[in-house]
C-alpha cells in the first residue's frame, strides 16, 4: 500500500546510519572546515545538523533542522562561530524525538568549564542511567542519549574532567565515537568495541576527527590513522595525547559499514569500501547465480555490488535503473489521483533496454520490502521478462541497538518470513542473499569465527556483542523513563 508520501517507504526500508561527526584543532576559520566536512558526511543524517565553536574565550553554537547546506553555507553563520577549535554533527533520531532540543552537538556549563559533545552510536543502558541520574536530580533538556555523558561526566567524583569523562564512559554500554570539546581541548574517542567508526586526520597543524576518511579528503586533510577501539585521545595546547582506559576486548567494528552506511569512497578498517563492495557481489555471483541477460543495480547504494556480481558472472552490467538526484522526501503531491507517482520521480525504469530482457537486480538490503516490491513490479511493468533479485548481505532479521534506525523486529521482512516466501512477498522469480560466510570473504577472511567473529553482525546474525540493559529490562516503566520508546522495542 502506497503511504501519503511515497518517498516514505523507501526511507523507511533502508537501515539509517544515527550519525556523523566531525572536529578541528587548531585551524583558521574551524567552523568553515567542519560545515565543509559535514557536507561529506551528509549521507550518515539527514534530519538536522550542528556546529560548535570554541573562540579562546566563549563557545559559539548553531544548530538548525535539515541540511548542512542551507543552514551552514552561509557567511554570516559562520563569522558567528569563531575560533580555531570546533565540531560538529549530521543526525537521523534512533533514540529521542526529531526536534531542535536534540540536534547536537550539546552543549553543557559544567564546575570544569563549558563541555560540548558530539555522539555517533547509541547507549543500550541509556533508559537505565538517566532514570538513575534524574532520580538524584538531574535535569535533562532533551531526550537524546548522548545527553546521560554529559550529566555522568557533571555527576562524577573525580577531580580532573578527563578522570570524570572515563568515569562516565566506564558506566555507559553500547556503541558510541565521541568528539568532545572543553576550554582545554579536543577529546575524541571509540568504544572497546569499535563498534562506529572514527578516524583521525592531519591539516596543516590542524588536527581532525571524522566518522569517515571521505569527510578528509573534502577538507583536503591527511589520513593519519583510525582512532582505535577504546581509544581515548586528547588534543591540546601541549600535544596530543592517547591512553587506553579500558582492558583489552577483541573489537567488533559494524559489518554495514562496508555494506552499506560508508561512502564508497571511504576507506573503513584499512579497507577501501568500493573495492569490499565489489567483493560481496562477486561472492553473491558465485554464491547464487542466476541465468539472466543483463546485471542491474538498484542505485546508488547497489552499484559496486552490481559491478562485482558482474565481472564474476561474465553478466552485462547495465543501468536499467535511472534515479533522479533533484526530489527529496519533503515534494509535495497536491492531488491523490498522482500520488502514485511519485515513486517514478526517484527511480525510473530504462524500458527500452529491458523490454524483453530476462535481469537480476541488484541492491545492499531488504528491511521492510516495500521498496523491492516496487522496484520488482516497475521492471515487470517496463517489459522484463522474468526478474530475479540478489542481495548483498545476509537478510536483516534482528534490530540494531547500536545507532542503527532499524524498525522493530516484528517489521523485519526477514525475521518473519523464510527466503521463498520473501520472493514470492516482493513478486520475484527468485531471491537471494549472499552468506554471512561469503560477506566475510569480501573482507578477506576465510568466513564467520563463530567463537571470534572480526565484526559485529548482529544485524544478521542475532548475535549482541555488548549487554542490553534496556531492550532486556521489562519492567513496567515509571515516570522518568522519557527516552523515545524505540529504545524500549
Amino acid at each position: 500500500m502506497l503511504t501519503t508520501n511515497p518517498f516514505e517507504d523507501e526511507y523507511g526500508d533502508k537501515l539509517r546510519e544515527e550519525c556523523g561527526v566531525f572536529g578541528v584543532f587548531n585551524a583558521e576559520s574551524a567552523a568553515a572546515i567542519v560545515a565543509l566536512g559535514l557536507h561529506a558526511l551528509q549521507h550518515r543524517g539527514q534530519e538536522a545538523a550542528g556546529v560548535t565553536s570554541w573562540d579562546g574565550a566563549a563557545f559559539h553554537t548553531h544548530r538548525a533542522m535539515g541540511h548542512v547546506a542551507g543552514n551552514f553555507d552561509r557567511d554570516d553563520i559562520i563569522r558567528a562561530l569563531p575560533g580555531r577549535v570546533a565540531c560538529g554533527h549530521v543526525r537521523y533520531s534512533t533514540t529521542g524525538e526529531t526536534a531542535l532540543r536534540n540536534v547536537q552537538p550539546l552543549f553543557a556549563e559544567l564546575q570544569s568549564g563549558g563541555f560540548a559533545v558530539a555522539h555517533n552510536g547509541n547507549l543500550s543502558n541509556a533508559v537505565k542511567l538517566r532514570r538513575d541520574l534524574v532520580r538524584r536530580g538531574s535535569i535533562f533538556q532533551s531526550t537524546s542519549d548522548t545527553e546521560t555523558i554529559i550529566h555522568l561526566v557533571a555527576t562524577s567524583q573525580y577531580r580532573t574532567l578527563i578522570d570524570r569523562f572515563i568515569d562516565a564512559l566506564r558506566q555507559i554500554e553500547g556503541a558510541y565515537s565521541l568528539i568532545c570539546m572543553t576550554p582545554e581541548g579536543m577529546i575524541a574517542c571509540r568504544d572497546p568495541l569499535g563498534i562506529r567508526p572514527l578516524v583521525m586526520g592531519k591539516l596543516g597543524d590542524a588536527t581532525i576527527f571524522a566518522s569517515e576518511t571521505v569527510a578528509l579528503d573534502v577538507c583536503g586533510a591527511e589520513f593519519v590513522r583510525e582512532v582505535e577501539p577504546g581509544e581515548l585521545i586528547t588534543v591540546s595546547e601541549s600535544g596530543i595525547r592517547s591512553v587506553r582506559p579500558f582492558g583489552e576486548v577483541r573489537a567488533r567494528p559494524c559489518v554495514f559499514e562496508h555494506v552499506y552506511f560508508s561512502r564508497p569512497d571511504s576507506v573503513s578498517d584499512g579497507r577501501s569500501v568500493y573495492d569490499v563492495r565489489k567483493a560481496i557481489g562477486a561472492e553473491l555471483a558465485r554464491e547464487r547465480p542466476v541465468e539472466v541477460d543483463m546485471v542491474i543495480p538498484v542505485p546508488d547504494s547497489g552499484v559496486p555490488a552490481a559491478i562485482g556480481y558482474a565481472q564474476a558472472s561474465g553478466i552485462p552490467f547495465e543501468l536499467g535503473i535511472i534515479r533522479s538526484h533533484y526530489v527529496g522526501r519533503t515534494f509535495i503531491q497536491p492531488a491523490d489521483n498522482i500520488r502514485h507517482l511519485g515513486v517514478k520521480l526517484k527511480h525510473n525504469a530504462n524500458s527500452a533496454l529491458i523490454r524483453g530482457k530476462r535481469i537480476v537486480l541488484i541492491d545492499d538490503s531488504i528491511v521492510r520490502g516495500t521498496t523491492s516490491l516496487k522496484i520488482v513490479q516497475m521492471m515487470r511493468d517496463a517489459g522484463a521478462t522474468e526478474v530475479h533479485m540478489r542481495i548483498a548481505s545476509p537478510p536483516t532479521r534482528h534490530s540494531c541497538f547500536y545507532g542503527v534506525d532499524t524498525p522493530e523486529r516484528a517489521k523485519l521482512l526477514a525475521a518473519r518470513m523464510t527466503v521463498e516466501e520473501m520472493a514470492a512477498y516482493i513478486n520475484a522469480d527468485s531471491l537471494a542473499f549472499v552468506s554471512v560466510d561469503g560477506l566475510y570473504r569480501a573482507l578477506g577472511e576465510q568466513g564467520r569465527d563463530a567463537l571470534k567473529p572480526s565484526h559485529c553482525d548482529a544485524c544478521f546474525t542475532g548475535d549482541y556483542p555488548t549487554p542490553l540493559t534496556d531492550h532486556d529490562d521489562i519492567a513496567v516503566p515509571d515516570q522518568f523513563a522519557l527516552l523515545d520508546e524505540r529504545v524500549m522495542a
